[in-house]
């Protein structure tokens, strides 16, 4: 062998030798990422680790409490040897749990630790000492107070009711949850600060109101609740059967398909009908949800809400409505609003003062408005002929917003017209008695509310 090549190979050797004897791993990087502030009811936390050079070998995370310790989690990872130059290594891990009374026994209102020990890899001769990284956290156990400060709370199934309460103030999140829904509170106008009102509603389709509670939540988690309906009454939905005949949908399901571009044409009149009273009308009132969180944070109204003259109602809210073809019940909905009939193309007024927030075809609805009132209060009009105001509009009580119609899913020429409170329809009756609504609302907000009877 060349004396040039045996130099090679010898310092080559060399070379490997001292990089298994000290090429240790470098010390892992290491972050505790909580969701809050403090440790509630429910707090995630995420534990990040990272050593890209040879690899995590090993990460613990413990909690610990007073004389209480406790590991959360333990894991462990092969890396790189020492001479390799590349691999199989874990370079970074992400290890996520919860911390909290709903997932601790014997949890204390103490603060805690969480502690984060990481190893890393060793040599020959260097084994070096973990990465330790702590997060001290406060632990909050006690949600916000709350306290009704109204009385007489007395809401029907499917009606509105007001309540003005004072919460603590750690709370963060505060209103009535009534099932699925949720109606937030605002600050009291003139009030404390601490001071605060919900506009809320027992849904149409629930009835009894154990499920009804004003809470308040603070930012880990932590609710307190109280019930505060001192009489309800229940309003069961009526049933009414509507016949679907091929003239019918032959009229109303080519020209909502027209128009939604995000349904697909099946082939089959029933079949796109019933996409349209099934998905489309499911998408609409989504879409009335995600609307209600736009509206504006005051009352855009002072005087008693009003409805069409010179109509009948036809149809009224909270229908149960059984669709029959050819003999045969073919699907199930809730009509939820008054259909409302006069002459045809009349114009239609305003409810109330507002903001014009939805002005264009809306699917089962087809052409429609939608008038903001403030507070997540919206009113809707449906089925229009013709719409004469714009989105971003103000309009006042009475004002001219288009003219009834048969567009969307409309037998004959008629107005559909809504009351939502955060998108969920409710009885639209209640808000053009100027009675219920000195009742119900002006006299629990008092000075907060400028109503004019």
């Amino acid at each position: 062998m060349p004396r040039v090549l045996l130099v090679l190979v010898l310092v080559g050797g060399l070379v490997v030798a001292l990089r298994g004897a000290f090429r240790a791993g470098p010390a892992p990087e290491l972050a505790i990422t909580p969701s809050a502030k403090a440790i509630g009811a429910r707090t995630s936390v995420t534990v990040t680790a990272a050593e890209p050079t040879r690899g995590l070998t090993g990460v613990k995370v413990e909690f610990v409490q007073g004389d209480r310790a406790e590991t959360l989690v333990a894991k462990t990872y092969t890396p790189d040897s020492p001479w390799a130059f590349w691999g199989s290594k874990t370079g970074s891990d992400a290890i996520k749990f919860e911390l909290g009374r709903d997932v601790q026994k014997n949890l204390k209102q103490l603060p805690a630790t969480i502690r984060v020990t990481a190893t890393r890899a060793s040599s020959w001769l260097r084994h070096p000492e973990p990465v330790v990284k702590e997060l001290v956290l406060p632990v909050r156990l006690t949600p916000p107070t709350i306290a009704v400060v109204s009385s007489f709370t007395y809401v029907s199934q499917g009606g509105c009711e007001a309540v003005v309460y004072r919460v603590g103030e750690t709370s963060v999140m505060d209103g009535v949850k009534a099932g699925a829904w949720f109606f937030p509170g605002f600050p009291l106008p003139g009030g404390g600060p601490q001071d605060r009102f919900a506009l809320f509603a027992v849904p149409y389709d629930l009835g009894e109101t154990s499920q009804v509670k004003l809470i308040a939540e603070d930012e880990v988690g932590n609710r307190a609740s109280t019930s505060m309906i001192d009489k309800f009454f229940a309003r069961p939905l009526h049933r009414d059967t509507i016949p679907l005949d091929d003239a019918f949908l032959g009229k109303v399901v080519p020209s909502i398909l027209s128009q939604t571009p995000e349904l697909t044409d099946k082939g089959d009149l029933l079949a796109n009908y019933l996409q349209i009273n099934r998905d489309l009308r499911k998408t609409d009132n989504a879409e009335l949800v995600a609307l209600a969180k736009s509206s504006q944070p005051r009352f855009l109204w002072t005087r008693p809400f009003q409805p069409m003259g010179s109509t009948k109602v036809m149809a009224h809210f909270a229908d149960r409505r059984s669709y029959v073809y050819r003999g045969s019940a073919v699907d199930q909905q809730d009509h939820l609003g008054l259909d409302m009939a006069g002459v045809s193309r009349a114009p239609i007024p305003a409810a109330n003062d507002g903001v014009v927030v939805l002005s264009r075809f809306f699917g089962i609805y087809g052409n429609a408005v939608v008038v903001d009132h403030g507070y997540g209060l919206m009113s809707l009009y449906g089925h229009l002929s013709a719409i004469d105001v714009k989105e971003g509009q103000t309009v006042t009580r009475g004002q001219i917003l288009g003219r009834t119609g048969d567009t969307g899913l409309a037998a004959g020429d008629h107005l559909h017209f809504a009351i939502l409170l955060q998108g969920l329809p409710v009885s639209p009756v209640e808000w053009w008695d100027a009675h219920w609504l000195t009742d119900r609302i002006a006299r629990k907000l008092g000075r907060a509310f400028p109503y004019v009877r």
